[in-house]
C-alpha cells in the first residue's frame, strides 16, 4: 500500500481549500468577496464576455482553478478589485501578474487564462474603477493614484498573500507581464516597487503617457483641416516611398526597416507638381506627414516628445495617430487636466498644456524615472519590447528611455545584465504588422531569472493564414539583425545580431 501511494500520490496536496482562503487572509483594508473552485473548462467571464478576440472557446481549455475575488481599500476613496486564480493541480510554483490597456477598468481574463494554462498562479486588477474612460479620475485624485501605480502594487502584495494562504508557501518567482498600459504599469513597478517582481516584461510601454497624449491631441488638432488628412490610399503612397528609401539600408530588401533611426526620409519628395494625383501628396498632406514624424519639445523640461517612426504609416488613420491614442489623450485632458468633459482638441495649446499634463496626480501616471538600480541590485530582470511600426505608442519613446537608463547607470554595458530592449521591425502595437511579431518573451525571461541565461536574441516569426512564412531574430538594442549575405531572407538562421 505504501508503494502504491508513492507511485500514485494524491493530485491535491495544498494546505487549504479554496473557501478557507477567506478566513486565512489577514491583511488590512482587504476583503475577500468570493472564493470558489472552478471546474476545468467551466469558466465564463462576468457579463458573458469571451475575452480578447471574442473567441467563444477562449476559456474552454482552462484547467480547474481556485478563483478568489478581493476588494482593496487603501484610501477612503479607493475601490480596487482584484482576482487571483490558483491552479488546483500542476502549479508551477510561480506567480504572474498581468497588465491592463488604456484607461481600462476591468479584469484581464484573457491574459489570466494564458498564465493559468502555463501553470501560473495569476492575478489582475481593474485598477480601481469600472469602464474604459478616464472620467473616474475627475475630482478623485486618490483614484488617479490607484490607476497610476497603487492598484498594481497592492495587487502584488495581496496576491502573494493569497497564494501563500492557499498553497502553504510563497511563490518561488514572481513575474509581471503587460503591454501598452500594462507596459507602463511594468515600468512603474520596476521604478517604484523593486521588490514586487523578480522579472518584468514591459511591452510597448506607455511610459510617457503625457507625451503620447500631447502628440495625439496635437495631430488631431491639425487634422481638423480635412484637406490635410491622409486617406488610406495616400498613406500607402507615403509608406511605399519610405520603404523605397529605407528598406535597403540594412543591406537587404525584405519589406522591413530594420533600424528606422537610420531612415532620413523627407515626405517633401512626394509633393504634387501640378494638381493632386493618386501617386503624390498635396503640400498640406506632406505637412501632416512631417508633423506626425516630428517631436514636440516640452517647454518645461526641454526634452523631446518623439513622433512616430518611419515605417508606421500603414497604421495611421485619417486623423493621424490611432483612434485609441486620440481617445486616451482626449480623456486625459478632459477629466484629469481641465476637469471639463466638454474640452475639445481645438483648445489645445502646446506652449502651456504639455506642462499641465505632468502636474498634479495625473503626472504620476508617467514612468520616466531612469533609476532602476534598486531593481537591478535585487537581481531583477527586465525585458522591454516594442514594434518599430507601432502607430499608437511611439517606439522612439522606448529607445529614449533605454538610453536614459544607460546614461544613469554608466552606459549600456552596465545594465546589460539586468535590462534588455528588443525592437521588432515591422511590428505594430503589441503585435501584428508585416514583420515577425510572434515570440515567447516570457520563456526568455524565465530562463534569465531562474537559470541565469540572458536572452542574446528572441526568436520571432510571422505567419499568414496560420502558416509561418518568415523567421527572424529580434536583437537586444542597439544591435540589429544583419543578413549574413546568403540564404533565404525569410530564415532566421541567415541573420546574426550585431
Amino acid at each position: 500500500m505504501l508503494a502504491f501511494i508513492c507511485l500514485f500520490p494524491a493530485a491535491r496536496v495544498y494546505a487549504a481549500t479554496c473557501d478557507s482562503v477567506v478566513g486565512a487572509l489577514k491583511l488590512p483594508n482587504t476583503k475577500v468577496t468570493a472564493a470558489a473552485e472552478v471546474a476545468a473548462g467551466a469558466f465564463t467571464p462576468p457579463g458573458g464576455g469571451q475575452g480578447r478576440g471574442g473567441a467563444a472557446n477562449a476559456f474552454a481549455s482552462l484547467p480547474a482553478f481556485c478563483r478568489v475575488a478581493v476588494t482593496l481599500t487603501p484610501t477612503n476613496d479607493s475601490d480596487i478589485k482584484v482576482e487571483v486564480w490558483l491552479p488546483m493541480s500542476g502549479w508551477n510554483g510561480k506567480y504572474q501578474a498581468v497588465g491592463n490597456g488604456a484607461w481600462q477598468g476591468s479584469i484581464g481574463y484573457a491574459a489570466m487564462a494564458e498564465a493559468l494554462r502555463r501553470g501560473y498562479a495569476t492575478s489582475s486588477t481593474d485598477t480601481g474603477h469600472v469602464g474604459g474612460s478616464a472620467s473616474f479620475g475627475m475630482g478623485h485624485p486618490e483614484k488617479v493614484i490607484d490607476f497610476a501605480y497603487r492598484s498594481e502594487h497592492e495587487m502584488a502584495v495581496t496576491s502573494k498573500a493569497v497564494i501563500n494562504a492557499f498553497y502553504g508557501n510563497a511563490p518561488k518567482f514572481s513575474y509581471w507581464n503587460g503591454c501598452s498600459a500594462g507596459g507602463r504599469q511594468a515600468m512603474k513597478e520596476a521604478q517604484m516597487f523593486p521588490g514586487d517582481f523578480d522579472g518584468i516584461i514591459a511591452g510597448a510601454p506607455g511610459l510617457d503617457w503625457s507625451g503620447r497624449t500631447a502628440q495625439a491631441v496635437r495631430i488631431a488638432q491639425a487634422l481638423q483641416n480635412e484637406q490635410a488628412r491622409l486617406t488610406p490610399a495616400k498613406a500607402q503612397v507615403l509608406h511605399g516611398a519610405v520603404m523605397a528609401a529605407c528598406d535597403g539600408l540594412d543591406g537587404v530588401k525584405d519589406g522591413l526597416i530594420e533600424n528606422p533611426l537610420a531612415c532620413k526620409f523627407d515626405p517633401g519628395v512626394l509633393v504634387c507638381k501640378g494638381g493632386e494625383e493618386p501617386a503624390c501628396l498635396t503640400q498640406a498632406q506632406v505637412d501632416t506627414a512631417r508633423l506626425i514624424y516630428s517631436p514636440i519639445v516640452d517647454p518645461r523640461t526641454k526634452q523631446e516628445i518623439p513622433g512616430l517612426a518611419p515605417g508606421s504609416e500603414l497604421g495611421w488613420t485619417d486623423m493621424g495617430w490611432s483612434a485609441s491614442a486620440r481617445a486616451t489623450g482626449l480623456d486625459h485632458f478632459r477629466y484629469l487636466v481641465f476637469s471639463d468633459p466638454q474640452w475639445d482638441v481645438q483648445k489645445f495649446n502646446v506652449a502651456t498644456d504639455v506642462a499641465r499634463l505632468r502636474e498634479g496626480p495625473s503626472g504620476a501616471i508617467d514612468a520616466p524615472d531612469p533609476n532602476l538600480k534598486p531593481f537591478f541590485d535585487r537581481g531583477g530582470k527586465l525585458i522591454q519590447y516594442h514594434g518599430w511600426a507601432d502607430p499608437q505608442i511611439t517606439p522612439l519613446a522606448s529607445v529614449a528611455y533605454f538610453n536614459r537608463v544607460a546614461a544613469a547607470n554608466g552606459g549600456a554595458s552596465k545594465i546589460h545584465a539586468n535590462y534588455r530592449l528588443f525592437m521588432a521591425p515591422g511590428m505594430g502595437h503589441c503585435g501584428g504588422g508585416v514583420g515577425p511579431n510572434d515570440f515567447d518573451e516570457l520563456a526568455a525571461l524565465e530562463q534569465w531569472v531562474e537559470q541565469g541565461k540572458a536572452p542574446d536574441m528572441l526568436p520571432a516569426s510571422h505567419s499568414t493564414n496560420g502558416k509561418v512564412d518568415r523567421t527572424r531574430p529580434l536583437c537586444p538594442f542597439p544591435q540589429v539583425a544583419s543578413y549574413k549575405g546568403s540564404g533565404s531572407i525569410d530564415d532566421a538562421a541567415n541573420f546574426v545580431c550585431k
